[in-house]
């Protein structure tokens, strides 16, 4: 199924599940069922919640037209947000055009390789899960950075609790897929990390966190043999790669990351960046009013509009 968070015209928010064409939602919380309140209740119900859905979603008793509601984000606020960096060809490539930011040194030098720690461990930082945004929101850039840029991911929910899991018992608490949006104030980003503690306000910001535009669950989802993913500005194609790079697969990352910890229900979890999947990568960066569309297969299509709030003077 393909789940969605929608407002209606009376400002009242509801979750649905698209009809084929993707122009029709069924209205899944008008049924009446405490479990359909909002998406996380969905997801804490766990497999019979997704039966009952299916069951509504047959019955299709109450339908909107996807164009007369506002998308929200899928799950508007996650439990948590976890982000890794599993493509070498992103960690490559952002190393050598960091200049462009700090000008200083390139900070790897193609010939070594990456790090060897990203092969061996799936890394991630801890995003701010208050500053999530649908597909069609404005990315408004904050006010100390110059260099905003977008970062073309896509990611897990957890659909359930459990801790200590073995990889192959990891697979089976992806909830499922969505595409992200990782936007990044390159400048502060790069000036915070010399201290060494990861990113801060380089990531957390307002509209910083772009999720959907639908939740995918994974029976739907043919990630085993990569996901092509795209990126636009303007409407020129920018970015162009494939899910099947990952260093590590989201099984072995949630294993990883409830090792001694338990994990919820609702977390969600990002890939890190595609190679070739940011402006810093091609040594440019986002402009206010620049229009950016990031797709994934399989996953929808976000549309963002890129605003500064200095009008980008």
């Amino acid at each position: 199924m393909k789940l969605v968070t929608f407002e209606r015209t009376d400002g009242q928010c509801h979750i649905g599940a698209l009809r084929a064409g993707e122009r029709e939602i069924v209205d899944l919380t008008a049924a009446g069922d405490a479990v359909f309140a909002d998406m996380l209740n969905l997801i804490d119900g766990g497999d019979a919640a997704l039966d009952r859905a299916h069951d509504v979603f047959a019955a299709a008793a109450q339908v909107v037209a996807i164009d007369q509601v506002g998308l929200l984000s899928p799950v508007p606020e996650p439990r948590a947000i976890l982000d890794c960096l599993c493509f070498e060809e992103h960690l490559m490539n952002a190393g050598r055009y960091r200049h462009v930011v700090t000008n200083g040194a390139p900070l790897v030098d193609k010939a070594d390789g990456p790090p060897p720690i990203f092969r061996e461990l799936p890394l991630y930082y801890k995003g701010n899960r208050f500053s999530v945004v649908g597909a069609e929101s404005d990315i408004v850039c904050p006010r100390y950075s110059r260099f905003l840029d977008y970062e073309l991911e896509f990611g897990v929910f957890l659909g359930r609790r459990g801790k200590d899991w073995k990889v192959e018992e990891a697979a089976d608490a992806i909830f499922g897929y969505a595409i992200f949006n990782d936007a990044s104030a390159r400048d502060r980003q790069m000036h915070e990390m010399r201290g060494m503690l990861g990113p801060a306000k380089g990531k957390d910001f307002d509209t910083g966190n772009v999720i959907g535009p639908w939740l995918v669950t994974k029976d739907e989802v043919p990630v085993e043999r990569g996901l092509r993913m795209r990126a636009w500005i303007n409407g020129d194609l920018v970015t162009d790669g494939n899910s099947g790079a990952m260093m590590h697969s989201f099984p072995e990352i949630i294993a990883y990351a409830s090792q001694d910890e338990t994990r919820q229900p609702g977390e969600f979890i990002g890939s890190g960046t595609v190679g070739g999947g940011c402006s810093l990568e091609h040594g440019r960066f986002l402009k206010h009013g620049d229009v950016l569309e990031l797709e994934v297969e399989g996953l929808g299509r976000q549309r963002s509009r890129i605003v500064f709030q200095d009008g980008g003077a």
